[in-house]
């Protein structure tokens, strides 16, 4: 499973549980699910943190040099480029 995946799966697992008990303590419904997503946020921060460092190196590897598109108009382009040189 891509990391990105697991990490997003294990946010709204935390979100859930958090909102779903605050609901069940009958806090206002906007209120718990300010609650919920800062607990998600703090608690994925300080115990998740091997999962954000993957998340963060595919992101980082995929972004890292894209490989020029090539196609029939380029080819064409640099075989008339070269005949001039």
């Amino acid at each position: 499973m891509r990391p990105w995946i697991k990490y997003l799966l294990v946010r709204l697992g935390i979100f859930a549980v958090a909102l779903a008990a605050l609901l069940v303590l009958q806090v206002n419904p906007f209120l718990a699910a300010v609650i919920a997503a800062v607990a998600s946020l703090v608690i994925s921060y300080i115990f998740f943190r091997g999962m954000r460092d993957a998340v963060a190196t595919e992101l980082a590897t995929r972004n890292d040099k894209p490989e020029p598109i090539r196609n029939a108009d380029t080819e064409a382009e640099d075989a008339a480029l070269d005949k001039l040189e």
